[in-house]
């Protein structure tokens, strides 16, 4: 037994030893306890995190204002271009002379096809609105095509013959540029007057009809054709099949047909002026200078002379349909313009 004596008000539980690891001391409010040490340790730890969460609040508006600049400065260039190509592509129905009489110009240019530039529909638009100008004094008809399709080019032929029926006071003059050839000759052929370039390539009056034939091509390959047909002639143009003298007799007088309309529009637009060379309708294409001495063109000149020199007006206002460019721009720059506001108002993720 321990001779060692319990001090008078001490218990023998306050005398066990502090066990710093599982024991919670009570804090001392000598001046030797570390309270306020942790208590500015922590202070310290909030004022860098309250610094790190200004800056980085202040980095997200700053990078939001840019943003935002950026989105203000593309819709003012937008904008900009916007009006330049309003400016720069006139609507078919914007007048863009300054008044007074004219000459009119409608362009046939390519190949003339349906779902071509140069089809019935877009030339016949442009004469129309030529024609219905009350300042235009004549219209030129200014022709570089190979030619296309005879159908859209005897309904642009009966189209000129009706305008200039009901305004016969107005000529219409046909100006070949480096090629007025086959449909596009044919087209040429119902103005009052047919110009070209010395070096223009004019005429071409024929038709034809072309393809390939591929029979035995298939049987050196070892393919067989199925072909199931109801109709006996059905598939007399087969590329596949051999063609046989009476399908190629029946085509031979289908195109004889179409090409007799053709010298038949010819001879009705261009009368006695034609040369009787036996050559004449056979296809062939010639020169300014020769298709001069044929009677295919009336003379040799552009536009700008037939304007200057034949009409007396040398003032052109061009009425050629064209593609409508600015609509398409429109709608893009519309699309552009709804997301740029949905972004200015804050809808994008990011600028919640």
């Amino acid at each position: 037994m321990s001779d060692e004596k319990t001090p008078v008000g001490e218990t023998p539980e306050a005398r066990k030893p502090v066990d710093p690891w599982t024991d919670n001391p009570p804090v001392s409010e000598s001046p030797d306890n570390t309270a306020p040490a942790a208590k500015a340790a922590r202070d310290e730890t909030a004022w860098e995190r309250d610094l790190v969460n200004r800056l980085a609040f202040a980095a997200l508006n700053e990078q939001r204002r840019a943003r935002r600049w950026g989105i203000f400065f593309k819709s003012l260039f937008f904008i900009y271009l916007f009006a330049l190509l309003v400016w720069y592509f006139p609507s078919e129905e914007r007048d863009i002379s300054l008044g007074g009489p004219h000459t009119a110009l409608v362009e046939i240019k390519g190949p003339i096809a349906d779902t071509a530039m140069a089809s019935a529909d877009n030339i016949t638009r442009g004469l129309r609105a030529a024609f219905k100008d009350g300042n235009t004094r004549a219209v030129i008809l200014r022709i570089n095509s190979p030619g296309g399709s005879p159908v859209q080019a005897g309904r642009v032929y009966d189209e000129i013959r009706r305008l200039r029926q009901k305004y016969p006071d107005i000529p219409l003059y046909a100006v070949a540029g480096d090629l007025c050839a086959s449909a596009a000759y044919y087209i040429a052929s119902a103005a009052d007057e047919i110009y070209a370039d010395k070096a223009s390539l004019v005429g071409s009056i024929g038709v034809l009809m072309d393809g390939y034939g591929f029979v035995d091509t298939l049987k050196k390959l070892g393919v067989e054709r199925r072909l199931i047909t109801a109709g006996e002639d059905k598939a007399f143009l087969d590329p596949f099949s051999p063609l046989k003298p009476e399908h190629r007799e029946f085509m031979q007088g289908l195109l004889d047909n179409v090409h007799r309309q053709f010298i038949e529009a010819v001879k009705n637009g261009r009368g006695e002026r034609l040369a009787d060379d036996p050559k004449l309708f056979s296809g062939l294409i010639w020169n300014g200078d020769q298709a001069l001495e044929l009677g295919l063109v009336d003379g040799l000149g552009s536009a700008g002379y037939v304007a200057r020199e034949i009409v007396g007006v040398d003032k052109i206002k061009d009425f050629t349909p064209r593609p409508n460019y600015l609509d398409r721009f429109a709608r893009q720059l519309g699309t552009a313009m709804s997301e740029t506001v949905l972004q200015l108002v804050g809808a994008q993720p990011g600028l919640k």
